[in-house]
């Protein structure tokens, strides 16, 4: 009998330890994570030098191993200014960035001791580009996103690799750890950059390349306690093989509205890192667009820029987070405090709601003709305006049946033209009350008044 009683205090005390995790999971995202919006990701690395695809070049053997670590001899950062891209960042409103302190080819961009294989040690740079990036960043108090690739294709011990690699041993010191086997001394050294990176206390960890391995080979569940044993309030993306926080859906914006938090990293034109030659820009009525689409369904957009090997930003892209920037100024009350909008069916268009629920923001990606429908709002209307221009909006409720709780459509004015936006306008539909919902199918009207 003391036995099973033993046993079920030990099932309640595990689902209760385990609801305090979940609780705490809820509490770090809920503290900036999920109000941020936007974010700001940063491919720096070798791969911009000859304008190639990071890593990933030698992966698919476009180049070899040797010639892509060449690259490092003309990887200057001799523009390089953190607080002229920080500036740019806070003009364009993102709250949080993070930047690439290690990508798949195993360039480090801080001055590791587990490693020579570092712009500080193997580049022309000759320094720690990482350290007054998160002193920059500090700041503005923006939040510190830190990316880190699991696989490392330069260490000796990592497999698989689908490319020749030549006296890669020099570059990553192994002393004191002959009796362990490769893969031991692998993830020992994963652990060890990453508790030098710790020192930095990111408020994100952004790791990359978990695909190859299992959780267990990772070592995904005893990363996970040491990050937030170094940082309690961290938070950390879903590529940690089934650790994550939040999801992270990557160049494709969701179709479907992805469940709990989540955020989309899309790149400008075709490429993360600087590629001179790809002109395949997004148009800045796309960028905009698809930043609202993503907020809209209660995610952040995390917007990619690729900078030069000398640290500075391509023109191409400072001009489209300017306009960005610009039209979040503009709309920023329904771009910050709000939530995700109204499920689907209810406007034709991305929506969000203020976190009062007293406000619907009806974002209007085209010009409208004859009127705007908003359908199946049960609360009465204070006003509707267009948002940044202030131009005040008749409306008017059509059909519905009040007495059965039906509310019929509401139709409101076109906006004049001037009061248009050029990429997105929004309307700010003022409620009396909380938002109250017709979620219903419809039925006959058994009874008219």
């Amino acid at each position: 009998m003391i036995k099973k009683i033993v046993f079920f205090i030990a099932i309640i005390f595990s689902l209760n330890l385990f609801a305090q995790t979940e609780n705490t999971t809820e509490q770090r995202l809920n503290a900036w994570f999920t109000d941020a919006k936007l974010g700001i990701f940063i491919h720096w690395g070798y791969y911009g030098v000859n304008g190639i695809t990071e890593s990933w070049s030698m992966y698919h053997k476009r180049i070899s191993h040797t010639d892509y670590l060449k690259q490092g001899q003309k990887f200057t950062a001799s523009n390089y200014n953190p607080d002229q891209w920080l500036d740019l960042f806070e003009r364009v409103g993102a709250k949080y960035v993070v930047l690439t302190t290690k990508h798949h080819d195993g360039v480090a961009l801080w001055n590791t001791k587990y490693s020579n294989l570092s712009i500080v040690k193997h580049a022309w740079a000759r320094k720690d580009v990482l350290t007054p990036f998160v002193e920059a960043v500090r700041k503005k108090n923006m939040k510190l996103g830190l990316y880190y690739s699991l696989c490392d294709w330069s260490h000796p011990d990592y497999q698989p690799v689908t490319f020749q690699r030549r006296d890669v041993r020099k570059l990553y010191p192994q002393k004191g750890q002959q009796k362990m086997t490769p893969w031991e001394r692998f993830t020992a050294f994963n652990f060890n950059q990453l508790e030098e990176l710790s020192q930095f206390k990111p408020d994100l960890w952004w790791f990359d390349g978990d695909w190859e391995h299992k959780p267990e080979e990772w070592k995904s569940k005893e990363i996970k306690e040491k990050l937030l044993f170094w940082n309690p309030q961290t938070v950390v993306n879903s590529r940690l093989n089934q650790y994550g926080d939040y999801k992270t859906p990557e160049q494709g914006v969701p179709v479907v509205r992805p469940e709990g938090a989540w955020e989309f990293c899309m790149t400008m034109n075709d490429n993360w890192g600087y590629f001179p030659t790809d002109n395949n820009y997004k148009p800045i009525a796309q960028i905009i667009r698809t930043f609202v689409e993503v907020i809209g369904s209660g995610g952040n957009l995390l917007l990619n820029v690729g900078p030069k090997p000398d640290g500075t930003i391509p023109q191409e892209q400072v001009l489209r987070l300017e306009a960005l920037g610009n039209w979040i100024s503009k709309h920023k009350t329904a771009v910050f405090d709000t939530q995700a909008g109204l499920p689907y069916g209810h406007f034709f268009g991305p929506t969000l709601l203020s976190k009062d629920k007293t406000k619907i923001y009806l974002c209007l990606f085209d010009n409208p003709k004859n009127y705007i429908l908003l359908k199946g709002i049960q609360n009465k209307v204070k006003s509707i305006k267009v948002l940044g221009a202030e131009q005040e909006l008749s409306f008017e409720r059509n059909g519905g049946a009040a007495w059965n709780n039906i509310p019929g459509i509401l139709r409101i004015s076109v906006p004049a033209d001037q009061s248009l936006d050029p990429y997105v306008t929004v309307l700010e539909v003022h409620l009396e009350g909380e938002l109250s919902l017709y979620r219903g199918h419809g039925n006959a009207v058994e009874l008219n008044m």
